[in-house]
């Protein structure tokens, strides 16, 4: 099997802010063994810093606490140009796309607008990779990659909840769920963000065991355990701020239903009440209407998909639930004091 290492000087990429941002690639100097496993890092620009690092710091540490070399990795862009992430910092990679690569997992990390890489020769070389057996993993934006490269079709999956409505918009046949991290099989989807720790723990538990698992959690000093199905953001409770079941139920029914939305009199029946006994809940425990409630969620979800994805305007408003473009126009810019082409 063949390994990679970079005995390069530590390359020096000068950010957009003009600020010099020193990488080191960890990579260094290791005798070629079986037990050591490869990893691909595929950067994407305007990756999430804190995901990158999530997902490989683990990784470092279990090398540095085992005193062995069980991991070494691989940076990869598109062109084999260096790669900024969204703070600015550039990360210089050692190959490039269409590159033969050695490597036992290869990571997609991907943030910005995931829903806008189109470029068809990284999804041929995914779709390559994954047939010789290499195992594929999305993290944060990086699972909408794998969609495009039709690698998701028939897994579960997962991705950041901020693209969430995109992914489901775009790929309607897709098991999305809203978990930190899935292993289905030979792919993994992380959401990113703090997730990956949890998501690269686990993979060292799989490979070398509970007790350097362990370890790796406490030297991040990561106390806490967190299982894959974990939800990525508070629950309805803790968001609204609200404890009456009833509204609970209904605020529910209204997130999972956008783009149809339901009347209210169906959303009464939900809360097994009448419609004036529903409206009197909202005004003491939200302060607001129904209607106005149920207008606001799906404005927030408007609002995020022209942020997070290159839908057109009219088609953020059907997905939504409005049939009117003007109407979507005109209390969007009510909501949020600009027109929806102005949320880009």
């Amino acid at each position: 099997m063949k390994h990679y290492r970079d005995d390069r000087v530590p390359p020096r990429y000068v950010s957009p802010t003009g600020i010099r941002t020193a990488f080191l690639i960890m990579n260094d100097k290791a005798s070629a063994s079986a037990d050591i496993r490869t990893l691909g890092l595929l950067l994407t620009d305007d990756f999430a810093l804190m995901s990158y690092a999530s997902i490989i710091e683990p990784f470092r540490a279990a090398n540095n606490l085992s005193g062995k070399r069980l991991y070494a990795w691989i940076h990869i862009s598109r062109d084999g140009k260096a790669v900024s992430a969204s703070n600015g910092a550039g990360i210089l990679p050692n190959q490039k796309v269409g590159d033969a690569l050695n490597c036992n997992t290869l990571f997609v990390f991907a943030g910005g607008d995931p829903a806008s890489y189109t470029d068809a020769s990284t999804f041929n070389w995914l779709r390559e990779l994954a047939n010789s057996g290499v195992n594929i993993a999305g993290v944060s934006g990086g699972p909408f990659l794998l969609a495009r490269a039709g690698l998701l079709d028939g897994y579960r999956a997962t991705i950041h909840w901020e693209h969430a409505a995109a992914m489901r918009e775009t790929f309607p046949n897709l098991a999305i769920e809203s978990g930190l991290y899935i292993i289905d099989r030979r792919r993994m989807t992380c959401a990113g963000g703090t997730a990956g720790l949890d998501l690269a723990i686990e993979l060292i538990e799989r490979d070398h065991g509970s007790t350097l698992a362990h370890r790796v959690s406490e030297w991040f000093i990561h106390t806490e355990s967190r299982r894959a199905e974990r939800p990525q953001r508070k629950g309805l409770r803790e968001r609204y701020n609200v404890n009456n079941d009833k509204v609970l139920r209904v605020l529910a029914a209204m997130e999972s239903t956008i783009e149809e939305p339901r009347s209210r009199d169906a959303l009464a029946k939900i809360a097994s009440v009448s419609l004036r006994q529903l409206e009197r809940l909202f005004k003491t425990h939200l302060n607001s209407t129904v209607s106005e409630t149920y207008l606001a969620i799906r404005l927030d979800q408007a609002e995020q998909l022209l942020r997070a994805t290159s839908l057109s305007v009219t088609a953020v408003a059907v997905a939504c639930g409005f049939n009117s473009a003007s109407h979507f126009s005109r209390v969007f810019r009510t909501r949020f004091g600009k027109a929806p082409s102005s949320a880009r």
